[in-house]
């Protein structure tokens, strides 16, 4: 391993919904899997404002947080096959070994032995160095041509949007409704156009957001529910059927409900939002529509194709970086993040300044 301190700074969270950057010991490799790998870019997610909140039952408190970077292999355990050290890697947000009978079936969340742990049950990524279990299948290598920032968001909120435009089932000519127009929203507009839809609706009650997705080109109507009827325009622009499939990604009650209610009869709804709160179906109300919900944590197992579609230039997440924030500047970074300032997407956390 390189000639490291024995100390690093990190950010853990309390029990009373308090952060604090603190020194914690430099992790090492605890299993033959696992690998070590030093943080060059991470960023803050809104699952790490849940957990903070409490509203994610199994996160441990006093755990270093985040999920989401890229970063240098500094030491690899015994096993590992995949990846050396100096490969410069783009981090799944999920942990999972690749064996056990979800793994196999492509549902890593739900993997036996790993699922989303970085941030949550183990110690993650807001610091200066992390420990990645199951690396072979958790770190995918970055092409040359990629830079740590073009490839940060890989690992979660676009495989998010990706998870979510591949649940819709999408056929060449569909129209596809994005509810959400965040980070993840938007990667999903760009997904659901390379999957093959030919329309794409975004919906969002902030301007500022419907501007950027006007700016990147990222879809053929913008709507806001505070202004707009949804519903009514959207039947407009599918001869009154409803939109082809729905991606929401917003994660209140009232974009649960507008998700079903723009669907078309026999539409399939994938929600790849976070609820602080249970939602509910009013199924009498919804009765003979014959919708598909499809849900969940993402499962994350088609990183290597994204960073191709990135190297090929298909796909861009650079303008999702709406700031770069060093990490003695964390909580810093975490108040700007949660007061959802007007333009702001993603903040990046950098290493420190002196470094």
């Amino acid at each position: 391993m390189e000639n490291m301190k024995n100390t690093m700074k990190a950010l853990i969270w309390h029990k009373d919904g308090s952060i604090e950057l603190t020194d914690r010991p430099v992790p090492k490799i605890l299993h033959p899997k696992d690998a070590i790998v030093k943080v060059t870019l991470s960023s803050i997610c809104t699952s790490d404002l849940h957990i903070i909140h409490n509203a994610v039952p199994q996160a441990v408190s006093e755990t270093i947080l985040g999920h989401e970077f890229v970063g240098e292999v500094v030491e690899t355990g015994a096993d590992i096959k995949n990846i050396s050290k100096g490969d410069r890697v783009s981090a799944n947000c999920e942990t999972f070994c690749g064996e056990c009978f979800f793994c196999k079936r492509g549902y890593i969340n739900n993997c036996t032995k790993g699922g989303w742990k970085l941030g949550c049950t183990i110690d993650g990524c807001q610091a200066e160095y992390v420990r990645v279990p199951y690396a072979d299948t958790g770190l995918t290598k970055i092409p040359d041509n990629i830079s740590y920032k073009n490839a940060l968001f890989v690992g979660d909120i676009l495989s998010s949007g990706y998870f979510g435009a591949l649940m819709c089932e999408i056929q060449s000519g569909d129209t596809i409704a994005v509810i959400g127009a965040g980070p993840v929203g938007l990667c999903a507009m760009q997904c659901a156009k390379i999957l093959g839809a030919s329309k794409i609706i975004a919906i969002d009650i902030d301007e500022s957001r419907l501007n950027i997705v006007k700016q990147q080109n990222l879809a053929d109507i913008t709507l806001n529910p505070n202004t707009d009827n949804c519903e009514k325009i959207i039947k407009e622009q599918t001869d009154k059927r409803g939109a082809d499939g729905v991606i929401e990604a917003a994660g209140t009650k009232e974009t649960f409900k507008l998700a079903w209610q723009i669907a078309r009869p026999n539409a399939v709804v994938g929600i790849v939002a976070m609820y602080e709160e249970a939602q509910i179906l009013p199924l009498p109300d919804m009765y003979g529509k014959n919708l598909t919900f499809k849900t969940g944590g993402v499962d994350a197992t088609h990183c290597k194709e994204l960073l191709q579609l990135i190297s090929e230039g298909k796909i861009n997440t650079d303008f999702l970086i709406s700031e770069e924030i060093p990490l003695e500047n964390i909580i810093e970074a975490y108040k700007k993040f949660s007061q959802k300032q007007e333009g702001m997407l993603k903040i990046a956390i950098t290493p420190f300044l002196n470094e």
